[in-house]
């Protein structure tokens, strides 16, 4: 059997030094996972500027912070944006409702029932209300929750987490009502945050890991981690014309 590689320790000073990230994190293509039991505010935003998206694992010894930094990324340019013949029907019909941050607790409660395993738990959780609240100085971070309800039930059928940074957004988690009546309601969600995202002006949708289908359906293309860099680091630190982030507004013409 192949040997597995190390997985390192990694703190605050090693993901703020640009020595060290450029040297021997970013050309390291044997490691992608590292792991912390940092769970601050300023640790977790710095390894997302970096490039890395943290997850969670359990070890005998409790939950740790497991940041990964990929070999390759799903990312989404919205001119290449597809959206299926059948969300398309959804689109036009009056049946559902969208909104960012105000279902929040929510969520949380929903991609825990929906997924047989939910890294998103214990002081993860305490981590992301402190960084929906986070008013801290020099990174542009922001914690969004992204929530798809309907209308006439009010239940919330789709949704994800993910976090804003400078002009670009990331995708964490996200789930999907699998109720048949709420079948491509998942996309729906997808669309109507991609339509979001270039209404507002971001440069693109970093989906994460590339294995998942639905994501180059929904027209991502895989970058591998350099040249995801390149794209990432010209980004991070380009701030949004628009001063409302969050405001949603459902005229989004669509079709």
């Amino acid at each position: 059997m192949p040997k597995q590689p190390k997985i390192y320790y990694l703190s605050y000073e090693d993901v703020t030094n640009d020595n060290i990230l450029q040297n021997n994190i970013y050309p390291n293509m044997s490691n992608n996972y590292y792991w912390s039991d940092d769970w601050s505010e300023e640790f977790y935003i710095a390894l997302a500027y970096s490039g890395f998206i943290s997850t969670t694992y359990d070890t005998k010894e409790g939950l740790v912070l497991l940041p990964e930094m990929q070999f390759d990324y799903a990312l989404l340019d919205f001119e290449d944006l597809h959206i299926s013949k059948k969300v398309k029907k959804l689109l036009n019909q009056n049946s559902y409702t969208f909104s960012l941050n105000e279902r929040f607790d929510e969520l949380l409660e929903k991609l825990d029932s929906y997924h047989k395993y939910n890294w998103v738990k214990g002081k993860y959780i305490t981590l992301l209300k402190k960084l929906m609240v986070y008013k801290g100085k020099g990174i542009d971070f922001q914690l969004i929750s992204v929530e798809l309800g309907c209308k006439q039930s009010k239940e919330l059928i789709a949704g994800e987490l993910g976090y804003i940074i400078g002009s670009t957004y990331t995708s964490l988690s996200g789930f999907s009502s699998k109720q048949k009546e709420y079948n491509n309601y998942g996309g729906l969600q997808l669309v109507l945050l991609a339509r979001y995202l270039e209404k507002e002006g971001f440069a693109f949708w970093n989906m994460g890991h590339t294995h998942m289908q639905y994501k180059q359906k929904l027209g991502a293309k895989i970058y591998c981690r350099k040249d995801f860099l390149k794209r990432w680091i010209g980004a991070r630190d380009k701030k949004l014309i628009t001063t409302n982030k969050l405001h949603v507004n459902l005229n989004l013409d669509i079709i």
